[in-house]
């Protein structure tokens, strides 16, 4: 996709560059990063991974003879630490044991079963929560960083400002991207009244059906500090988005509080609040509408090791699950509490 055109002209426009763009990265680039990608992109979509799969299982191959070679003649790795250790990964597991997503319906809620997703490196994401404003370092992983440049799926002008829209390399929903405004300012993953209004206005004023960008606060399962939301396209609303729950106007309580806005300046107000109580936060932008839920924070004592690192999807009712067991055995009942946990 030029960058003449937004990624958000159409919804056509959208899906067709989302797909070509990953089978022409996977033919002209050789590193893992990119393979670890697009087989990850492949295994969310059964279309997408039965066109890719051939292609896949010989990369695979030719990677892991690459891999084996180099560690065997002790030659320094130039591929970042974390690719080789998730590729080092999927091939203990096997390409032909590699399974795609699945999901169903419990309740209210959407469970999907997405093993790969359990390799994704964890990093902010299973820290110790001190604030919501961290500093942006530079040596830290960051969407700046050079290696990265290969996943980018689209970047320039959007509603005034720059911004890069990266594939996103572990994705939890259709069409997944990572929307970075003004990348180079370096902002840390902190919002401000002013791209607050601007996530808001790209909801409203794009051409793609169900577009909905979500945000996690640090502290709530940002894994990147360094200012972005993550673009999401939803086929059918999401659970949080329900009319049957009382923040919708519907009748039934939802498992923790969650607020619904019509007007950026009123949402605003409460993530000042928010902000000055330094209390973690999801959100969910979707057409001139915003759910935000407060919650306790990613370290708290009353969370799991399973539901540590739950983010906006999970607040949302749309939780990934990465054993076949858990995905069979959780029921509606059991993930509303696992929600109500979170409740401040």
């Amino acid at each position: 996709m030029t960058a003449s055109l937004t990624p958000f002209t159409s919804a056509a426009a959208l899906e067709t560059a989302f797909t070509e763009r990953l089978a022409a990265m996977l033919a002209s680039h050789r590193g893992l990063g990119v393979y670890i990608l697009v087989l990850a992109n492949a295994a969310y979509d059964p279309a997408l991974w039965a066109h890719l799969a051939p292609a896949l299982a010989a990369r695979h191959g030719e990677l892991a003879d690459d891999l084996t070679a180099a560690l065997r003649q002790g030659r320094k790795l130039t591929e970042p630490d974390d690719d080789v250790l998730v590729f080092l990964k999927l091939h203990a597991i096997g390409f032909a044991h590699l399974q795609t997503l699945q999901s169903r319906r419990a309740g209210h809620w959407d469970l999907l079963f997405n093993p790969l997703r359990a390799l994704r490196p964890t990093r902010t994401s299973g820290l110790k929560f001190q604030s919501l404003l961290c500093p942006f370092d530079p040596a830290g992983f960051h969407f700046n960083r050079p290696f990265l440049a290969r996943e980018i799926f689209w970047q320039g002008d959007l509603g005034s400002k720059p911004a890069r829209l990266l594939y996103n390399k572990f994705p939890f929903a259709r069409l997944h991207g990572l929307l970075v405004p003004e990348p180079q300012r370096q902002l840390p993953q902190y919002l401000s009244p002013e791209l607050h209004g601007w996530a808001w206005e790209q909801c409203e004023q794009a051409h793609v059906p169900g577009l909905c960008l979500g945000y996690n606060s640090v502290g709530a399962g940002a894994s990147v500090n360094h200012l972005h939301f993550q673009s999401f396209v939803q086929a059918a609303p999401l659970p949080v988005q329900d009319a049957c729950f009382v923040h919708n106007g519907g009748g039934i309580p939802y498992p923790l509080p969650c607020y619904r806005y019509s007007d950026p300046a009123d949402a605003w107000r409460k993530l000042d609040q928010l902000h000055q109580r330094n209390t973690p936060y999801n959100l969910i932008y979707s057409p001139a509408c915003l759910h935000l839920i407060p919650r306790v924070p990613q370290d708290s004592a009353r969370l799991n090791d399973q539901n540590r690192g739950y983010g906006w999807s999970e607040m949302a009712g749309v939780v990934t699950l990465f054993s076949r067991e858990t995905f069979e055995e959780m029921t509606a009942e059991i993930f509303a509490t696992e929600l109500a946990g979170f409740a401040l």
